[in-house]
């Protein structure tokens, strides 16, 4: 913004125009909290707030887009900034020492979140998920093996017996408390006039910014605040519903393996759009009462496209896009021991809300190419449709993403062609 149109938003009487530090310093007059914005001789075209605090004058590069700030708080008038700012002054300077030790001995884990968190998990059952398991791979007879080697029979269905115990950090956004509030990590005073300290919003956690940092991965989304199903983060929505694996994956999968594992080109062919956005709706509105039996939408390819449309629209893939180049280049190794090998070592590295969707999902997969004769869908021809789905590169860049796309469409038929010892 320039020097005119900034200045039209900065008090008359506190604008001093073009003035050097020490002109400055000799205007305010050793009054404590004392301000006035000076033009930088400097840097002309800036402007600078000189404060008055701790017998000196502080200087402090002042900026404009709609709200004066100084540093991450915007205010609506400077004077309300330098209220904030000595406030913060007064409490950093007298309270060092205090602030310094306040987070050593927390009452988080005695009186805050954690105990309501207990309190409220207790009466749950235990954990129900399945815990990656590390395998070594060989070959025998042309046949791949591992050590231990655990086969899957059948697709356990049973979320609402399940807990799940998933960590999961908060999601802390700074937040400007009306009235006094307190840090539920510490129990300290967040001061300030705005943005005192930030708030989850999955949880409702508050604490000071700089205890969030010490705050463990033990957030419980409330699903009050959790407004849609879809593109909702994957390890949010199954830790708000209590379950191990999204709702949408358990029971589209149900539907399909109920009526649709013989439809010739089973997710392949697409559902009118129109009636997959309505059970992207029905999931959002009415969550696990959602109804997608056959009397609402008969063509099953509605229920797998709204499957897809799901998995697709994950703000993070299952296949994380931390371990994406690690899967691509498990894609690219000649050796199929090797390849599988590192395959596995890629599933490790997942959340386990990730871990645990992409088996349940596999084991499915699985079971579609066992009725190849009818649907006409192999493994490669999943791969194909799920590689994009399940695996997103970081950085969306057309041209890697397309040259991506044989590595991706080879993982997925691996992983389906292999669940039962790569899980």
């Amino acid at each position: 913004m320039s020097l005119s149109a900034n200045v039209s938003y900065l008090s008359l009487s506190r604008f001093h125009g073009m003035l050097s530090r020490e002109c400055a310093d000799e205007l305010l007059g050793g009054a404590e909290g004392a301000y006035l914005v000076r033009e930088s001789q400097r840097q002309p075209g800036t402007h600078t707030l000189a404060l008055r605090f701790g017998d000196q004058t502080l200087n402090y590069r002042l900026f404009y887009d709609g709200k004066h700030f100084v540093g991450e708080k915007r205010f609506e008038t400077v004077h309300d900034l330098v209220t904030d700012g000595l406030i913060t002054l007064y409490i950093e300077t007298k309270a060092a020492e205090y602030i310094a030790k306040m987070t050593t001995n927390p009452i988080y884990e005695h009186l805050g979140y954690t105990s309501l968190l207990k309190d409220k998990m207790g009466h749950r059952l235990s954990r129900g998920h399945t815990e990656p398991r590390r395998v070594t791979f060989q070959r025998e007879d042309s046949k791949i093996t591992t050590s231990p080697l655990v086969r899957h029979s059948t697709l356990k269905d049973c979320p609402s017996e399940k807990q799940s115990s998933y960590d999961k950090i908060h999601n802390f956004k700074v937040h400007t408390f009306r009235g006094p509030h307190w840090c539920e990590y510490c129990a300290n005073f967040m001061w300030g006039l705005i943005a005192q300290g930030v708030h989850c919003s999955d949880c409702g956690l508050n604490v000071h910014k700089q205890c969030s940092k010490l705050v463990p991965s033990d957030c419980q989304p409330d699903l009050r605040r959790i407004k849609k199903v879809f593109s909702c983060d994957l390890t949010t929505l199954v830790k708000a519903h209590n379950t191990t694996r999204p709702m949408v994956v358990d029971m589209c999968i149900k539907e399909i393996e109920l009526r649709g594992l013989q439809s010739e080109g089973l997710y392949r062919v697409s559902g009118f759009s129109e009636h997959i956005e309505d059970v992207r709706l029905a999931f959002d509105r009415d969550g696990e009462k959602a109804d997608i039996s056959a009397n609402v939408y008969n063509d099953i390819n509605i229920i797998a496209g709204a499957l897809k449309l799901y998995l697709r629209d994950l703000p993070i893939p299952v296949i994380t896009f931390h371990v994406y180049s690690r899967f691509i280049q498990a894609a690219k190794i000649p050796n199929p021991d090797t390849r599988l090998e590192a395959i596995h070592e890629g599933l490790l590295q997942l959340p386990p809300a990730h871990y645990e969707t992409l088996r349940y999902l596999m084991m499915h997969l699985k079971k579609v190419t066992m009725f190849e004769k009818d649907n006409f869908m192999n493994s490669e021809n999943l791969g194909i449709v799920f590689g994009p789905t399940l695996m997103q590169p970081p950085e969306q860049n057309a041209l890697a993403t397309l040259n991506d796309m044989r590595h991706q469409k080879l993982i997925i038929q691996l992983l389906i062609e292999n669940e039962d010892v790569l899980f």
